[in-house]
């Protein structure tokens, strides 16, 4: 048997396995990889992104409907710069038909076409950011202590406090009677507004957990105007979300499916070829067993206590078996794994809440 032809098994076994990893931890598929490349030059915020750091940085591939099943009628891509000040964004967005009317600070800009996202610094799915803009450049800022589903504290009055935006129209804004190639955004999010949601500071060759988001509305044109449609009874038509990973379910909220963004410490970035930690596999499986706890606590009203229940079969990651442990305490629960890889205790709370003691 040849070296090429064993690599070649060797590349189906490993996709297989992850695979099945995925679908035991209820994630539709690996979560999207990003490494962005750090920049020395001074970048303007005009929505040109016509800076060499710029030209060079890699696109991302386009991006999916939010369960990961159908191809979005427009395309939408991004690229990503940072540096000891900024954290920076440049999105791509395709539409025939720009328009917007929102133009207030922190009203509902997904009411609008729009484009979104969502930082989560620690991956502990809770102290996350979520930013929106629209095509007028109007923009809602907020701060989540927890997801919706653990009912946390909504911080809508948060700002990013010194951010940067700017968008450029490739056609006409809110005029109907023309066709539009699209709309670009560039953005610059200061560290020192980010980093109210971590310990870590600007985070040189390390990853953080990120998402982008695109809303995008059918639409009816009333006296030259631009409006979300309605059906016969008078109700919107649903919006289409469109993101770069893909979510599984239609839930922007939860934290522990969004991708992988790493800080390259280079200036170009010749491979996007980024291997996620084996504690990162670990943690998708323990967020299946808390979906599976909050579930079952939906229908009878109290948790699984035995660790034989929440977890009936030996689980592997990677080929290493990792043993689970539960503790049931006067709050709710405690859900531990000692990392075979890293010998980290990784600790997931009642809450989705996510603690990484490292040894």
């Amino acid at each position: 048997m040849s070296s090429c032809y064993k690599k070649s098994i060797l590349i189906v076994l490993l996709f297989v396995s992850n695979l099945l990893i995925c679908q035991q931890s209820n994630i539709p598929e690996i979560p999207k990889a990003y490494i962005a490349p750090k920049t020395s030059e001074a970048i303007k915020i005009d929505g040109y992104a016509n800076e060499n750091s710029w030209i060079t940085a890699p696109w991302t591939g386009p991006f999916i409907d939010i369960e990961g099943i159908t191809i979005p009628k427009y395309e939408t891509k991004i690229k990503i710069l940072w540096n000891e000040d900024y954290l920076y964004f440049y999105a791509k967005l395709e539409e025939p038909h720009v328009w917007a009317t929102l133009k207030q600070r922190d009203t509902v800009i997904f009411y609008n076409n729009d484009f979104e996202i969502f930082i989560d610094p620690d991956g502990d799915t809770h102290d996350y950011m979520e930013f929106e803009i629209n095509a007028l450049n109007t923009i809602w800022d907020l701060f989540l202590t927890k997801p919706y589903r653990e009912g946390g504290k909504v911080l809508d009055n948060w700002d990013i406090k010194g951010i940067k935006t700017a968008v450029q129209i490739q056609g006409s804004l809110n005029n109907s009677n023309d066709d539009d190639i699209g709309w670009t955004i560039e953005i610059a999010m200061p560290w020192s507004a980010i980093e109210e949601a971590t310990k870590k500071g600007a985070p040189e060759n390390q990853f953080w957990r990120i998402n982008f988001s695109r809303v995008n509305w059918d639409f009816d044109v009333v006296d030259g105007k631009y409006q979300r449609k309605k059906d016969n009874k008078g109700n919107y038509l649903p919006e289409y979300n469109w993101v770069w990973s893909p979510q599984g379910v239609i839930n922007m909220h939860e934290p522990e499916r969004w991708g992988y963004v790493y800080f390259s410490s280079k200036a170009i970035v010749t491979s996007q070829s980024f291997t996620i930690p084996d504690d990162e596999y670990i943690k998708w499986q323990m967020y299946a067993w808390y979906r599976k706890q909050k579930q079952y606590k939906q229908k009878h009203h109290s948790w699984i206590t035995s660790i034989d229940q929440l977890v009936p079969n030996i689980i592997s990651i990677n080929g290493k078996p990792i043993k689970p442990s539960l503790e049931i305490h006067s709050q709710g629960w405690n859900l531990s794994v000692t990392s075979p890889s890293t010998g980290s205790l990784l600790i997931i709370k009642e809450d989705g809440d996510f603690i990484t003691n490292k040894n």
